[in-house]
């Protein structure tokens, strides 16, 4: 039988990654509407992508990570295909899309993927997950890699300051 403070430790295997996501959501979020009228749509370094090109990658991870999260729940083990970044920025004509429609679904994602998180139970943080031809990591790794893939890319669009 669980002690009080087990099961409470158990609850809250992965509250710090949910709550650092959380918080930059809610920290970048109104830095995002904020940059509505820049030029988003031009590219950040020769040859690189653009404001709205990131942010619709950024979604993209949402919803990739979303899925494997769940799956890697639901089951003992996780194969999941490899990601085309670039194929998902050209053929979803992120370029195309209004500014406050991709902030609103990129922060309404990461506050369910933060929920989704905090809901990992610790007896899962172990399952092994392969993405593509990749190496196994395990469920723990891909929920706190998302979040540090995500801080990347903000900065990246000079929109976090760094620690």
């Amino acid at each position: 039988m669980c002690s009080g403070f087990a099961r409470e430790q158990n609850e809250d295997a992965m509250k710090d990654v949910s709550e650092r996501l959380e918080s930059i959501v809610e920290a970048t979020e109104p830095v995002l509407l904020k940059i509505g009228g820049l030029d988003n749509d031009k590219p950040l370094k020769p040859g690189g992508w653009s404001r709205k090109q990131v942010l619709g990658h950024l979604i993209d991870s949402a919803s990739n990570n979303h899925q494997r999260f769940v799956r890697a729940l639901l089951q003992p083990s996780l194969d999941f295909p490899a990601y085309d970044q670039e194929g998902c920025v050209r053929v979803e004509a992120v370029q195309n899309v209004d500014w406050k429609l991709l902030v609103s679904l990129w922060a309404a994602y990461n506050r369910y993927l933060a929920h989704v998180i905090a809901h990992i139970p610790e007896s899962k943080l172990q399952t092994p997950c392969r993405i593509g031809a990749g190496k196994p990591v395990t469920l723990e790794f891909l929920a706190r890699d998302y979040v540090v893939h995500l801080e990347h890319h903000l900065k990246q669009m000079a929109l976090e300051k760094t620690s």
